[in-house]
């Protein structure tokens, strides 16, 4: 589990970096498209990786037009969730173009944002009801981004997730521990912003971005040696 985690901690500042720089992979050919949805349907995962990241661009044009109205990062964040809720239900069969049903998605997230009273509850939480089925059983954000699971495969993520929390503990600072706790609700807490954990941990915002970055890069470079086992 700890590896899943970490793939959507680095996917999800990759996402923020490239829309906040205006550094995006070009946008895909008719052609290239239609290959990517018809690989990715029948599950391949670099398919759909290549289908969120192409289409990256969509979700900066649809925050711009409401800057100001929210902060920043918490719209980046919202628009890339419904970014990747798009690649993973669009039907080309209902007639409309990717990108149209996309930056649909991605509005409709951010509206949502908008519209609630409370904090939207994403920001990457694992266990945070994103949706609905076709059968209206609610559908959590690890239900999107990963496969179906049996029941043995989900205990054994528990004990992985305990050994996950540990292996921060060791290898992290103090602070950088408290910041990626916070920041994605690791232990059961709901997940704050950038700003709410600069508040708390009485520090700038940009100060939390830059330990944040850090603490997932410095985890990348240990889970990536030949020797890393997680015990």
């Amino acid at each position: 589990m700890f590896e899943f985690i970490l793939y959507v901690l680095g996917k999800c500042l990759f996402f923020c970096a490239a829309i906040a720089g205006d550094t995006f992979p070009r946008p895909l050919t008719d052609k290239e498209e239609a290959k990517l949805l018809a690989a990715a349907r029948n599950g391949d995962k670099d398919a759909r990786e290549k289908l969120i990241s192409h289409n990256l661009r969509l979700v900066a044009h649809v925050v711009k037009k409401y800057r100001g109205a929210y902060e920043n990062e918490d719209l980046i964040s919202v628009g890339t969730l419904g970014l990747i809720k798009a690649v993973d239900t669009y039907n080309e069969d209902k007639g409309s173009r990717l990108a149209t049903y996309t930056a649909r998605c991605i509005e409709n997230e951010i509206l949502m944002l908008l519209r609630s009273n409370k904090k939207y509850r994403n920001n990457v939480s694992l266990s945070d009801v994103v949706g609905t089925d076709k059968d209206g059983n609610e559908l959590t954000l690890i239900d999107l981004l990963s496969d179906d699971e049996n029941v043995l495969q989900k205990v054994e993520k528990t004990v992985q997730s305990g050994k996950f929390i540990r292996f921060l503990r060791d290898n992290l600072s103090d602070r950088e521990y408290k910041t990626l706790v916070l920041r994605y609700g690791l232990t059961g807490g709901a997940p704050l912003a950038q700003r709410e954990v600069a508040a708390l941990m009485k520090i700038s915002r940009s100060y939390i971005s830059r330990i944040e970055k850090k603490a997932i890069d410095k985890l990348k470079i240990i889970i990536n040696r030949e020797d890393f086992y997680l015990t």
